[in-house]
């Protein structure tokens, strides 16, 4: 059995990166957030694999996958409407119905479900800065072929 998990972060990254922007700028996609980077970005992670079916003819797996969203404002300006706002593009090309799963044949993977686990809104006030951040879960169905 082989793990599908990175292609998936891979076609992540790839659907989102120059897709999702926010008041006319581009928010970048991240699957390690350099230290120079600044609010707001995107970062993509892997987080667990699961063999879904044990049958004796095919492996089937369940990826979960993470999708953080990072914004942040000086004190009392702005809220949390920039975060809503692009968790929302993000659904909207990620969340999709069969025609737009993700094409991993020539890795030898068939994507063939999509789902949202659920999006998990957080606020941190702190002296510079609040910071208002969602977590995306997205799992993924998949046959090795």
């Amino acid at each position: 059995m082989k793990d599908p998990i990175k292609y998936i972060r891979q076609a992540m990254i790839n659907a989102l990166n120059g897709n999702i922007s926010y008041n006319g700028s581009n928010v970048p996609v991240y699957g390690r957030v350099p230290s120079s980077a600044s609010e707001p970005y995107i970062k993509i992670y892997s987080v667990q694999t699961n063999e879904a079916d044990q049958n004796a003819d095919e492996f089937i797996t369940e990826t979960l996958t993470r999708i953080e969203v990072v914004t942040a404002f000086d004190s009392d300006s702005g809220g949390e409407l920039e975060v809503n706002t692009i968790v929302n593009d993000i659904l909207v090309i990620i969340r999709t119905r069969s025609s737009g799963y993700f094409d991993l044949s020539s890795n030898d993977f068939h994507v063939y479900t999509c789902v949202n686990e659920g999006v998990t809104y957080l606020e941190d006030d702190r002296n510079d800065k609040t910071y208002f951040t969602s977590i995306i879960d997205i799992s993924n169905r998949v046959l090795q072929v």
